[in-house]
């Protein structure tokens, strides 16, 4: 009966699909034993499985589920693995401002977990309301060029551990399920962004990249281990899958050297998040505004160019650049906030009437 517990902790027998199974089905129908659940994430966020073990996990929760029928052809997700240094929301207002530049993407992500406040808590604080299906995902991006998918891309059984592990909190043993929870999320678009903040895990997270193709997955490290590409330092990108992109090697790596884009300057504490979270709405509309520290803007910026070549908006980097930093200067990328607001406000008030 603990089949799946044993062989996590005492590595003695291989993890197969048999003993997933088996432990999804008893956590469905509410029969796990007291401190299961809460005993296979501790294995799990205390020491990352090999490679073979990570894709058996996941492959036996991809079986219990149906396959998305929609196809963002074309759009790019940003997504992280958390972890790192606790930094505003780079990836969110990145988001916005290739889509204001017209890049679709589709945001996926996560209350927070490492974070203070992860993207979830990020838009509810703006007052925009998660997709919670395909159907709304699609028409959200063809309004917007953005859509942020809500928890409906993700296993049920994410939230029946949630459930499982109380009164003990995911924020304490979820380390895995954020790790890999990039690969988790069944988002059908061509291309996804996911920075990576503990460089041990690479190798486990490009095998899941593999399994994503043909979709093109780029995995992004820097030597100051945050779970984005940074403005202040050198960036590394792991190119798996997808045709093949300028400057990359497709199904390799290639750097990011902000110097060369004209950006640089600035420190890793421009970057953190703002300490008290009443004006953490504050602080990421001043960003996207231009109005935050230069280094935050030029971080947003690197990364919104990254979702554009990724996309394949375009190949040129500099111009990739550019457009983002005019999305910004010229107000684009904040309007676009402001325009999802006002239109998902109206809706609401009037499904209030």
């Amino acid at each position: 009966m603990f089949e799946l517990l044993d062989a996590l902790v005492t590595c003695r027998n291989p993890v197969d699909l048999d003993m997933c199974r088996e432990f999804w089905n008893r956590l469905d129908s509410r029969q796990l034993h007291p401190g299961e659940a809460a005993a296979v994430l501790a294995c799990l966020s205390t020491r990352m499985p090999p490679a073979a073990t990570v894709e058996i996990l996941i492959r036996s929760l991809e079986e219990r589920r149906a396959q998305p029928s929609h196809r963002f052809a074309g759009a790019v997700n940003i997504v992280g693995t958390g972890g790192g240094p606790r930094t505003f929301n780079i990836s969110t207002a990145a988001a916005f401002v290739a889509a204001a530049i017209g890049v679709p993407v589709v945001k996926t992500g996560s209350r927070g977990y490492a974070s203070r406040a992860g993207s979830f808590d990020l838009l509810g604080q703006l007052g925009i309301a998660l997709t919670r299906s395909y159907e709304q995902t699609g028409e959200m991006l063809d309004r917007y060029h953005l859509a942020c998918a809500g928890y409906f891309v993700y296993p049920v059984e994410l939230a029946a551990l949630t459930r499982a592990v109380l009164p003990l909190q995911m924020r304490t043993l979820g380390r895995f399920v954020n790790t890999v929870g990039p690969f988790l999320a069944a988002m059908p678009v061509s291309a996804q962004l996911t920075g990576v903040s503990e460089h041990s895990h690479l190798a486990t997270l490009r095998h899941l990249a593999a399994r994503q193709a043909p979709k093109r997955v780029w995995l992004c490290t820097n030597d100051l281990g945050a779970d984005e590409l940074l403005s202040v330092a050198d960036n590394l990108v792991h190119d798996i899958g997808g045709a093949r992109i300028a400057g990359s090697a497709g199904g390799g790596q290639f750097p990011i050297r902000p110097a060369t884009l004209g950006l640089g300057g600035g420190a890793l504490s421009d970057l953190r998040a703002v300490p008290d979270d009443s004006t953490t709405v504050e602080h990421f509309v001043g960003v996207l505004g231009g109005q935050g520290p230069p280094a935050a803007t030029a971080t947003v910026c690197l990364n919104a160019a990254a979702l554009a070549v990724a996309a394949g908006t375009t190949e040129d980097w500099a111009s990739a650049v550019s457009m983002a930093r005019e999305a910004v200067d010229g107000g684009a990328a904040l309007e676009l906030v402001h325009r999802i607001r006002r239109d998902q406000a109206r809706v609401l008030k009037v499904v209030r009437a």
